[in-house]
């Protein structure tokens, strides 16, 4: 079997979308002066599509959430000619041939992302062409099903926030994320309405399920060291990304400094980059996503050196090609879900551009051992709602 086509497709949203709000989530432009949306630059009403082709009729399905248009121009220009005429089975090398050849200047961010859309795909092509899901090449079933939280819960009014935790609540979910939408700007006034918000969704799910904190970058350490002592008393499962993901040091002093576990790793890359994270001791948990940090391939390595080092790994955002690598590594206790829903950040386009992906039972998540590859196709039912560039 021989690659004989890339195909990088980007699907941009043109349906229905939510309306920005104030304080929706912390993040890192919020400690610049700026009007407008500061969340505006991390939503992604994009996504690209990456078909492997073969001499045998089997396709293979990626896809990169990050910079569409861009990824499509990488896989396109510097990517497919190094890859067409290959096996896929010939992962490794094709990843390390990706890898090398891009050095220079996609070691981190879009180039890694792009890698990934392709590595992804290779993998659905060879779980298709041996008649197995993915898992079962990684290592097979280690769980009878995977435990997930939801994920949502962005800052709006806490009373809409309680009635949001109590439908996830309602539908068996023991593990809840929420997100923070107060940061050093904003003052002692701040601290208070975050401090406000984790107790109100700790009124509704109680101390007998797990809550977990998000940051999305947009503190920085003098703000975090001020009110991680005031967070502890809601026992935490974790606080993520409390600065930005190139400040090592600071989420290593913060792991260190607070009995609240430090999460981090979304907006990390390649084996290298979390062996940096391990060895400072910088994370209690790691967040990788597949189709950002180098692919299933990089991602089965990561999960092998986390294992080592007995840090968990928890990837970000759900989604098929995250959940085939918690399915088949004892690091992997859980995995992120979020719940379908209008689009509003950009992660909720995943269910509009796929069909497959396995929707939680009392807050549980399952694969089928019989689904070759991935278990995804391309959803036809919202093509039109969607600007297909080619």
């Amino acid at each position: 079997m021989k690659i004989t086509n890339i195909r990088a497709r980007v699907f941009e949203w043109k349906g229905k979308t939510v309306a920005p709000q104030a304080h929706f989530c912390s993040n890192a432009m919020d400690q610049l002066y700026d009007r407008g949306d500061s969340m505006g630059t991390f939503r992604f009403h994009g996504w690209t599509v990456v078909e492997v082709e073969t001499d045998t009729g089997l396709v293979g399905l990626g896809n990169v959430a990050l910079a569409p248009r861009i990824a499509k121009a990488i896989i396109d220009q510097y990517l497919a000619p190094l890859v067409i005429g290959h096996d896929p089975f010939d992962y490794e090398y094709l990843w390390q041939r990706m890898y090398r050849s891009t050095l220079a200047w996609g070691r981190k961010g879009i180039g890694m992302a792009a890698i990934s859309g392709i590595d992804i795909a290779l993998w659905d092509l060879m779980g298709k062409a041996t008649g197995k899901p993915v898992f079962k090449l990684l290592g097979g079933r280690t769980k009878e099903k995977i435990p997930c939280y939801a994920s949502k819960l962005y800052r709006t009014d806490l009373g809409d926030m309680q009635t949001e935790a109590q439908r996830y609540l309602d539908q068996g979910f023991t593990a809840f994320k929420m997100r923070f939408g107060y940061g050093p700007r904003d003052g002692v006034a701040g601290v208070r309405e975050n401090l406000k918000s984790v107790e109100a969704i700790r009124e509704v799910v109680g101390y007998e399920n797990d809550l977990m904190l998000e940051c999305y970058m947009g503190w920085n350490l003098e703000y975090a060291k001020r009110i991680l002592p005031k967070l502890e008393k809601f026992e935490p499962r974790w606080l993520e990304e409390p600065v930005i993901a190139d400040d090592i040091d600071g989420y290593a002093e913060l792991n260190q400094l607070t009995s609240i576990p430090i999460s981090g790793g979304e907006h990390e890359f390649t084996l290298h980059g979390f062996r940096q994270l391990l060895d400072k001791r910088a994370v209690s948990v790691v967040q990788y996503d597949t189709n950002r940090v180098g692919g299933i391939t990089a991602a089965h390595k990561i999960n092998a050196l986390c294992e080592a080092y007995g840090v968990p790994v928890i990837p970000h955002a759900g989604q098929m090609h995250n959940y085939h690598l918690t399915m088949s590594t004892l690091a992997s206790p859980m995995s992120e879900y979020f719940p379908v829903h209008d689009v509003e950040v950009g992660n909720e386009l995943f269910y509009y551009i796929f069909k497959g992906d396995p929707q939680p039972d009392n807050g549980f998540l399952d694969l089928d051992d019989n689904l070759p590859g991935l278990g995804l196709t391309i959803d036809e039912r919202y093509l039109d709602q969607f600007q297909i560039i080619e």
